[in-house]
């Protein structure tokens, strides 16, 4: 065991001591070099949005699993459970007014059981829920994405309110982890299972996000064209991008956790 770790210990070391800048080249790297393994692959890109929404529900199911084993949701954030609702029941809406399809059953799958995160921390698991290190104020993230999609939606021809109802969904699932990112800021230790499900939607969202990507360079940017014209196709890019990069630093030390054996993960200052 100690012969494999150290090659592994000698490349997290090495890329630990590294500048700002090294860093976020590797990072880049290192995502290319996925999506072109992902391309070669997966021959239906479809796979991998289906894949995202499975290891989403996947994440929750491990939440699910904490709070009925341990009965404590000490380290979870409520606030990012209720942006995760909010965002799937407007996703959900627009899936049943705009296109249904396997997606929309994935997504109301996913809700359920988010609702019943919410109930559990609410009401049967107060007594351990961290009030005061849940202090992410949610008007941070739904005014701004509110007042972005009334001005960036797609220009389809479906109802207008459709339409923003969709970006703002778009805008705010990219955001929606920041209060969870904050909770775990805030205690710099992060126990197995909450762990387990930030890594999960870190996954999750990385392969949302090589969905978009490997669509775009198939379709030779005509997929832009279809989403429509303006800023629109750009946004839903970006916002793929963000919330992806927003978890990457934090599945890096999630990563090198599990290597080394820890069960426990203890962040450094700053990096969420």
């Amino acid at each position: 065991m100690r012969a494999q770790k150290r090659p592994i210990h000698a490349v997290t070391t090495w890329v630990r001591r590294q500048p700002p800048k090294v860093k976020a080249f590797l990072a880049v790297v290192s995502g290319m070099a996925a999506l072109v393994l992902l391309r070669f692959i997966v021959h239906d890109h479809d796979n991998l949005f289906v894949a995202a929404e499975s290891v989403h529900s996947i994440g929750i199911s491990v939440l699910i699993y904490k709070l009925m084993k341990e009965k404590t949701c000490a380290g979870l954030s409520l606030k990012s459970q209720e942006l995760t609702a909010i965002f799937l029941a407007v996703r959900l809406y627009c899936s049943f007014v705009m296109e249904y399809d396997i997606h929309t059953i994935l997504d109301l799958a996913t809700l359920a059981t988010t609702l019943w995160v919410i109930y559990m921390i609410r009401f049967n698991l107060r007594s351990s829920y961290m009030e005061d290190k849940d202090n992410f104020a949610l008007y941070y993230v739904l005014v701004p994405c509110a007042l972005l999609a009334l001005f960036i939606h797609p220009s389809t021809s479906h109802n207008l309110v459709n339409r923003v109802f969709w970006a703002f969904c778009v805008y705010l699932e990219a955001v929606s982890v920041l209060p969870q990112l904050r909770v775990m800021q805030n205690t710099k230790i992060v126990e197995p299972f909450t762990a387990h499900y930030v890594f999960a939607l870190g996954v999750a969202r990385f392969l949302s996000c090589a969905h978009w990507v490997l669509q775009v360079l198939d379709s030779r940017g005509h997929l832009l064209v279809a989403l429509g014209y303006g800023l629109w196709p750009s946004m839903v890019l970006i916002s793929e991008i963000v919330q992806t990069f927003i978890l990457a630093d934090f599945c890096y030390y999630y990563v090198k956790s599990v290597f080394g054996g820890q069960l426990v993960l203890r962040l450094p200052s700053g990096v969420v």
